[in-house]
């Protein structure tokens, strides 16, 4: 659940020592020495900032189905079925 908080507001926020999205040393240098900067102009663009963000989304979602089908699972593995 911390991975789907962390997606959906890294890329919108900038967080302390983190810093902003846009401004991604590694990034930058990743671009620079492979000679294609479409890669940091498609990494930092709404389109994929909304992607990430839907991956953390989906991340929630998923995290708060497994805690309320969690009793279902153990079930599942200690053999004793509740239907």
């Amino acid at each position: 659940m911390q991975i789907g908080f962390v997606l959906v507001l890294m890329p919108w926020f900038s967080f302390g020592p983190v810093g902003d999205w846009n401004d991604n040393f590694l990034l930058a240098l990743l671009s620079e020495k492979t000679g294609l900067t479409v890669i940091k102009s498609a990494v930092t663009s709404g389109w994929f900032k909304g992607a990430v963000s839907g991956l953390g989304v989906v991340n929630i979602l998923l995290a708060f189905w497994e805690i309320f089908h969690f009793n279902d699972a153990v079930a599942a593995l200690e053999g004793t079925r509740r239907d």
